[in-house]
């Protein structure tokens, strides 16, 4: 593990238990903490030690996950690879809860260490494009990984559902489970109308354009009309072009409430 981290985890480690345990005996053991607290599940790559570190930290844990962040930042700008890779998991073991640290965290895995990793085996002009591919597509399987740890926190966050779906359209090419997460975060509260239009979009690449129709038609009534982000004339259009295509009889087309 990287000596830089290992310092910090214990620099910050010393200091919350200055703080919180100040004439108490240690905390419980890093096996039973991480029993009672799931979130201190550590990355690997983090020794024994820094994790009964971490499980000791109790209500510290925000101050030193945002600490851990700005060591993510200095080690995302110089490009340490082996830094970052560690940190972007660490940051979220420390404190689960903000979804800044897992959103921003898979979207490095996925963009940023691909490349780092190809300049690390001697660039694009001399890695094989096989190569690349093969190094973006385990980057982004780790991406979508930590994602998944995410939704085990956050389970009706529907940026993270998109993050997802963009990582499998973007950067694997799997248009239908794309199609399902942008459909599943349509279905979270609060979530952003255009995943629904990005779902019916997955559908009709698909060659499912019945389904985009259904789905169209279905959402189209709850848009409201004076909210811009909803861009109901747009999904209507979208229903219209959608039947012309699989011929829908003028009788059979959608009529939208008045």
């Amino acid at each position: 593990m990287n000596s830089r981290i290992i310092a910090f985890v214990t620099i910050v480690g010393v200091q919350a238990l200055a703080g919180a345990l100040a004439n108490r005996i240690a905390a419980p053991t890093w096996a039973a903490q991480r029993a009672r607290e799931p979130a201190l599940e550590l990355p690997a790559g983090v020794a024994a030690g820094q994790g009964a570190t971490l499980a000791m930290l109790g209500g510290f844990r925000g101050l030193a996950a945002d600490a851990a962040w700005l060591e993510l930042q200095a080690a995302w700008e110089t490009r340490d690879l082996a830094a970052t890779d560690t940190l972007v998991r660490l940051v979220p073991a420390i404190d689960p809860r903000p979804v800044y640290f897992w959103l921003n965290g898979a979207r490095i895995v996925a963009n940023d260490l691909p490349a780092w990793r190809i300049e690390a085996e001697g660039g694009y002009a001399a890695v094989p494009a096989a190569r690349h591919e093969e190094i973006e597509r385990e980057q982004a399987r780790l991406a979508l990984a930590q994602l998944d740890r995410a939704l085990a926190f956050h389970p009706h966050n529907a940026e993270l559902r998109i993050e997802r779906a963009n990582i499998e359209l973007v950067r694997l090419g799997d248009t239908a489970a794309a199609a399902e997460d942008y459909r599943r975060a349509a279905e979270q509260p609060g979530a952003p109308y255009y995943a629904a239009r990005l779902h019916a979009e997955m559908l009709r690449r698909l060659g499912r354009r019945a389904e985009a129709l259904a789905w169209l038609v279905q959402i189209h009534p709850a848009l409201p009309r004076d909210e811009p982000a909803a861009e109901a004339e747009l999904v209507l259009a979208r229903i219209r072009a959608l039947e012309r295509e699989l011929g829908v009889p003028a009788e059979r087309s959608y009529r939208p409430a008045r």
